[in-house]
């Protein structure tokens, strides 16, 4: 198979392949970047894998980087743009199922690709245009089917992560997954237990906004993969409804992801921060999510007033976003229009603050200060006091008055 019109991507990277073929070795694109270009869809990144090892790539380029060194692997740097650039290798044994106990540097591309986990991305591409397809990935790809290069199993225990992949790969691709690569990962599943929840994370998270991610979920649960995963055993029934949401709209970002997620399970604001963290989540996406959730459950219970709406602030854009995709019948353009009508959107909006209170009431900092503000701050959201300077101070002195007495 020949790809006669080669994107851009490939176009501005062929110096490299042709400058290591030059020097006398073998040089190709690899991997996700040649699946994406047969599929029609954009390139990431372009990798590239070559017969020459890490030391003779240093000597044929000036500017390098040891991105990966051990693993074969260093980032050519041309024009601005860095190439990630791997020796062909072959693995040994994989005793804690995460990384292989040694790296071994081959000539071979046979041997390179073989060690791949799926056949779509054990493709590799010329800088002609000729796709090199030792395991039937083409094909695959016509038939939308996600399989396992060689014995599942054996991909799996190199690399647990991988049946993860698989379920991401599904949901992101529209595939189904081959028959014998899902039995392998559900017999294999409990290896997931040997891999870092970042690395678990990058993979759900992907999965849970990919167009097909309803599918990817629900190949999640009846492989018990969730089983192994923080926070997420025994909870079957309420993944399967997310999945079910997931048929008709995803996430469009990681932080509706989590939060939709969050919500399903049936989490209050405390909770979703014990959750998140069990998933090395940054604390933004925390306090996102917390304040997403607290909304979210204001709803199912009834409307919200003004008050609700303004204590989500940041998190607004995306608490309206996963409200729009739950089960929540909630008018989402009236929350929106409501929200942007408020007066002010962030207490520092207000027409007077601390300063101003020292300087006009006399006041020394305190307690009393924050007491004051808060005051000042909820009766403006909720419509009983103007944002105006004079307005505020009058009712500042009011406060004052009532805490002398």
């Amino acid at each position: 198979m020949k790809i006669n019109k080669m994107p851009l991507e490939f176009i501005e990277a062929l110096p490299i392949l042709e400058t290591i073929e030059n020097a006398g070795y073998e040089a190709y694109f690899v991997g996700g970047s040649v699946r994406d270009t047969l599929l029609s869809k954009p390139i990431h990144d372009v990798d590239i894998a070559t017969s020459a090892y890490p030391e003779e790539i240093k000597k044929i380029f000036n500017r390098t980087v040891d991105t990966g060194i051990e693993h074969g692997t260093v980032m050519i740097l041309d024009h601005g743009t860095g190439y990630e650039t791997t020796t062909f290798r072959t693995e040994s044994t994989y005793t804690d199922f995460r990384r292989p106990d040694e790296v071994k540097f081959v000539r071979s591309l046979d041997k390179d690709l073989k060690r791949r986990d799926f056949t779509v991305n054990a493709l590799a591409l010329t800088k002609d245009g000729e796709v090199i397809d030792l395991f039937g990935g083409v094909q695959d790809m016509s038939a939308k089917v996600l399989r396992a290069v060689g014995r599942p199993e054996e991909r799996f225990h190199e690399d647990a992560l991988r049946m993860m992949r698989a379920v991401r790969f599904a949901a992101q691709l529209d595939f189904k997954i081959d028959p014998d690569t899902q039995k392998a990962i559900a017999e294999n599943a409990p290896l997931l237990a040997n891999i870092a929840v970042e690395r678990i994370n990058v993979e759900f998270s992907k999965l849970m906004q990919g167009t097909s991610a309803s599918y990817g979920l629900v190949e999640m649960i009846k492989s018990g993969l969730n089983g192994f995963m923080p926070g997420l055993s025994s909870t079957d029934q309420d993944l399967a409804a997310y999945a079910e949401l997931l048929q008709i709209a995803q996430p469009a970002d990681d932080n509706q992801a989590w939060s939709l997620l969050s919500f399903e399970l049936g989490l209050n604001p405390q909770d979703t921060s014990k959750f998140l963290k069990l998933w090395k989540q940054p604390n933004e996406m925390i306090q996102t999510a917390k304040s997403v959730i607290t909304l979210m459950n204001k709803l199912r219970l009834g409307d919200v007033n003004d008050w609700d709406l303004y204590q989500t602030q940041d998190a607004i854009t995306t608490a309206l976003a996963t409200v729009k995709i739950s089960e929540i019948s909630a008018n989402v353009d009236n929350l929106s229009m409501r929200y942007q009508a408020l007066p002010i959107k962030h207490k520092q909006e207000l027409a007077i603050n601390g300063g101003e209170l020292v300087k006009s009431l006399h006041l020394a900092p305190g307690p009393l200060f924050g007491k004051i503000l808060a005051d000042l701050e909820h009766r403006v959201v909720t419509g009983g006091l103007e944002n105006e300077r004079a307005a505020l101070l009058h009712a500042a002195a009011e406060i004052v008055e009532k805490e002398k007495k």
